[in-house]
C-alpha cells in the first residue's frame, strides 16, 4: 500500500519541484543582429570594408611583380622541356625568385588575415564591454532569469526576444567607437629580386 502511496505523490513531487523552473522568465536574444543593426556595429563593419578594401590594395601591389615574372616565365619555357629549363640556370634562377616571391605573397596574406582578425577584435572589445552593462540591466528591468542566444534556440516568439531593446540601448549609449588597423610587426623576409 506504501509503495501504491508513493507512485501517487511522485507526480505531486515532481510538479512541485518543477514550479520553480517553470516560474523563470526567458528571452532571447541575437548577437548577430546586434551587431549588424546597431549604429555602432554598422560603423565598425563599414570601417573594416575599408581596411580590407586597404589590405586588397597592398597584397596585390606585393602579388602583381610576381605574377608578371611568373607568366613572362611559363610563356618562354611553354614550348621547353624540363631538362632544358633545368640545363639553363638564368631560367631556374628566375624560377627559384617566382617561388620564392610566391612565398612572400603567402606570408603577407597570412599577416594580412592576422591583422584583420585583430583590428575586427579591437574594434568590438568596446562593443562587448559595453554590451556587458547593457544587457544585465535589461534583464533586470524585464524580470528576465535566462537569457539565450537566438541561434542555440529552436524556436523563440518574438515577445521574447530582447534584440530590439538591445539595439535601442546601444545606439543610445555607444553610437560609434575607434576602428584603427592593427599592425603585425613584419619578420625579416628574403627579399625578391625584380
Amino acid at each position: 500500500m506504501k509503495l501504491i502511496k508513493s507512485f501517487l505523490l511522485l507526480p505531486l513531487l515532481v510538479v512541485s519541484f518543477a514550479a520553480p523552473v517553470m516560474a523563470q522568465r526567458v528571452a532571447v536574444f541575437s548577437e548577430d543582429r546586434v551587431l549588424s543593426e546597431s549604429q555602432v556595429g554598422q560603423h565598425v563593419a563599414g570601417r573594416l570594408t575599408e581596411i580590407a578594401t586597404e589590405m586588397q590594395t597592398e597584397l596585390q601591389a606585393v602579388a602583381a611583380p610576381v605574377q608578371q615574372e611568373r607568366e613572362r616565365w611559363n610563356a618562354e619555357t611553354a614550348s621547353m622541356t624540363e631538362e632544358a629549363i633545368q640545363a639553363r640556370p638564368d631560367l631556374m634562377q628566375r624560377y627559384n625568385q617566382i617561388v620564392q616571391g610566391m612565398g612572400v605573397i603567402r606570408q603577407a596574406e597570412q599577416y594580412a588575415s592576422q591583422e584583420m582578425d585583430q583590428t575586427r577584435a579591437q574594434a568590438l572589445r568596446p562593443v562587448q564591454e559595453r554590451l556587458n552593462v547593457i544587457i544585465p540591466a535589461i534583464l533586470e528591468e524585464q524580470n528576465v532569469d535566462i537569457l539565450l542566444e537566438r541561434r542555440a534556440v529552436r524556436f523563440a516568439g518574438e515577445s521574447v526576444d530582447i534584440s530590439d531593446t538591445i539595439i535601442q540601448r546601444l545606439n543610445a549609449e555607444l553610437p560609434t567607437v575607434t576602428v584603427s588597423r592593427v599592425r603585425i610587426p613584419r619578420e625579416a623576409a628574403p627579399q625578391q629580386a625584380q
